[in-house]
């Protein structure tokens, strides 16, 4: 009775747990765009039809350097990791007693000599090798939502393709400096400091390759078995 209580609230729990989780969306408020204000000017009329507040100059530099300005990320992502471990233990014991002597003459017990002798080994070898590696290309365009005291801008941005029964997303967030932005305003992934990348789906193709609650249960830590 104890253990189908146990069982029961440990159900409970995963299902709570897996209820509480939010899947991504579209249009996520974090994510969304900054509009910059438009500056107010003020010009006395002199009867040109060109403004100096909207005109261009050669030298402008167009890369993004203000809050609303806009930056493409060249995701460019590659990590691999390789692990390999070895464990080997011997144990020998061997213990031998020779026959015994009382008086000068050998111990018997009916008619056998009194001797003993104990033999034990143990050889472990236990050996494991793990390989991961995973890539990530393409580009995402992504907002400047901050300049921070040092020039620095914090940028954040999301993409979001529909494809057949499923939406797939890329989500990018992190801190870039100006410096590291190339004349064409784009920038390479691995230059991005705090990087979080986040690329995923979400649908019938999405769900299909997920882990159901109770199988996570049975693979998971908590399972004591």
């Amino acid at each position: 009775m104890c253990r189908c209580l146990l069982l029961g609230l440990v159900v409970l729990g995963l299902t709570g747990c897996a209820s509480s989780q939010q899947k991504p969306i579209p249009d996520d408020p974090f994510y969304a765009p900054v509009y910059p204000d438009t500056p107010v000017t003020r010009t006395a009329p002199t009867g040109s039809i060109y403004l100096d507040s909207q005109a261009t100059s050669l030298y402008t530099d167009l890369r993004a350097h203000k809050v609303g300005d806009i930056i493409t990320v060249v995701l460019t992502e590659s990590t691999k990791a390789k692990k390999s471990a070895g464990n080997q233990v011997k144990k020998a014991t061997d213990v031998n007693i020779n026959p015994l002597y009382l008086g000068g003459n050998n111990l018997t017990i009916k008619g056998n000599p009194l001797d003993a002798r104990y033999q034990d080994s143990m050889n472990t070898n236990r050996e494991s090798d793990a390989d991961q590696s995973n890539s990530l290309s393409g580009s995402i365009s992504a907002n400047v939502m901050q300049v921070l005291a040092n020039g620095n801008l914090v940028i954040r941005g999301e993409k979001w393709i529909t494809i057949n029964n499923g939406d797939e997303f890329i989500r990018v967030t992190g801190i870039v400096r100006p410096q590291d932005i190339t004349p064409d305003n784009t920038i390479d992934s691995p230059r991005v400091a705090n990087a979080r990348i986040q690329y995923s789906g979400t649908g019938t193709f999405a769900d299909a390759q997920k882990v159901g609650w109770l199988s996570q249960f049975f693979l998971g830590e908590w399972w004591p078995f």
